[in-house]
């Protein structure tokens, strides 16, 4: 199950990265906790039902990522890619904007 969590840990590590800036508030436990979650999840479904299905839930991962910044997001008026404006992000998040 190396490939599995090599993959993942890939994807987290670039997008904490490329991508960390826009969870600058989020507490560090949080965050790690999350990778933690992820990393089990795909190692059991890669377990369980095998690694196709396991790529397959990272597939539709991204593809939700991409449905969310594509589409939900700029509903609410908040630009995907930046996240701007700042107030209306910050708000979604739940953080006070200072």
């Amino acid at each position: 199950m190396w490939m599995e969590i090599a993959v993942v840990a890939i994807i987290f590590a670039v997008g904490n990265i490329v991508f960390g800036h826009w969870e600058e508030r989020t507490p560090k436990w949080r965050r790690l906790l999350k990778f933690i979650l992820m990393t089990g999840l795909v190692v059991g479904i890669s377990a369980t039902a095998g690694r196709r299905w396991a790529f397959v839930f990272l597939g539709l991962l991204g593809l939700a990522v991409v449905i969310v910044h594509s589409w939900w997001l700029p509903r609410l008026g908040i630009n995907g890619w930046t996240g701007e404006p700042k107030a209306k992000y910050y708000a979604l998040r739940g953080w006070k904007l200072d």
